[in-house]
């Protein structure tokens, strides 16, 4: 059986199903000291990896509705595969990830995202892929910086990629940063039609 390849255009037709492949912490950056994230301890570019990437990630597909990713993107419902996202971010392997450099905030440029996609093991799947590519969490502007992306997942070809900034909020060092993502998916909701 032939997969057809998707086209931009299929991402604004809401009559084509949409995966949601999860959101991507490969190359983050937290801006602002490491002693000042969380509830008590200072945090580690370990830590992170091993607990907060999947914490987030997990709360989207356990709490789909407050998150309201259906709406962000023009569809009735959505699937979730979240397997490959996952294991790219198992492997961050970068020893540091707090920087106090404001320029980190936003450091990845539209080809990075493209070099990033290649990485994911989607094989057999096809259709359009959706990631959140979180690129920068900055504590002193209150707000996380995420390429929105859509792949055609057979190809790995990006589809539409741009950046979408999400005001942080919520109690708790996870629901503050998962505030970000709700906020983003709040912004696709209102920009969405316009991007096509």
């Amino acid at each position: 059986m032939f997969s057809k390849a998707q086209t931009t255009d299929d991402v604004f037709n809401s009559s084509k199903p949409i995966t949601w492949l999860g959101i991507d912490f490969s190359d983050v950056r937290f801006i602002g000291p490491a002693s000042g994230w969380g509830e008590v301890s200072t945090k580690s570019s370990g830590e992170m990896r091993d607990k907060y990437f999947p914490e987030w990630n997990n709360l989207i597909l356990r709490e789909p509705k407050a998150f309201k990713m259906e709406d962000a993107v023009d569809r009735s419902t959505i699937e979730m595969y979240t397997d490959a996202i996952n294991k790219v971010n198992e492997k961050m392997s970068k020893k540091e990830i707090f920087t106090e450099s404001s320029s980190d905030y936003k450091h990845l440029k539209e080809a990075d995202i493209q070099d990033m996609v290649k990485k994911y093991e989607l094989k057999g799947k096809s259709g359009i892929g959706m990631v959140l590519i979180a690129e920068g969490m900055n504590k002193n502007l209150e707000e996380g910086s995420y390429w929105v992306t859509f792949i055609d997942m057979s190809s790995k070809k990006v589809l539409y990629t741009t950046r979408v900034i999400g005001k942080a909020g919520g109690f708790g060092f996870r629901n503050y940063w998962a505030g970000s993502v709700k906020s983003v998916f709040k912004t696709m909701k209102k920009e969405f039609k316009k991007w096509d």
